[in-house]
């Protein structure tokens, strides 16, 4: 399994147009194959930073949903709507391997 962080540095006055964005994009990562564990918007801090988290079965298997969501009219449409909105300043992308362990025990 592969998990993709990503953090976005938004614009504050725009928390409600990047909520409308994320809640385009958590249906689509589950079309491709995807899980998608939310997106975390700002509470507490810093005003601009949120963050998404999903996951795909291996590297490859998100690559084709790369490859495949540029081809996608929904996932089009979201890019659109972040583009037009301008929601979104900057994101930078990493790609981590989660360690699960009994979290049911103390």
């Amino acid at each position: 399994m592969i998990t993709c962080y990503l953090r976005y540095v938004i614009d504050p006055d725009k928390v409600s147009d990047f909520e409308a964005y994320g809640q385009m994009w958590i249906p689509l990562v589950k079309k491709f194959g995807g899980k998608h564990h939310g997106y975390f918007l700002p509470h507490e801090g810093a005003n601009n930073v949120a963050v998404a988290l999903f996951s795909f079965p291996s590297l490859a298997t998100y690559e084709k949903y790369r490859i495949d969501s540029q081809q996608d009219p929904a996932c089009q449409e979201a890019y659109e709507f972040a583009r037009r909105t301008k929601c979104i300043f900057s994101y930078e992308r990493s790609f981590m391997r989660p360690v699960l362990g009994d979290v049911t025990s103390s």
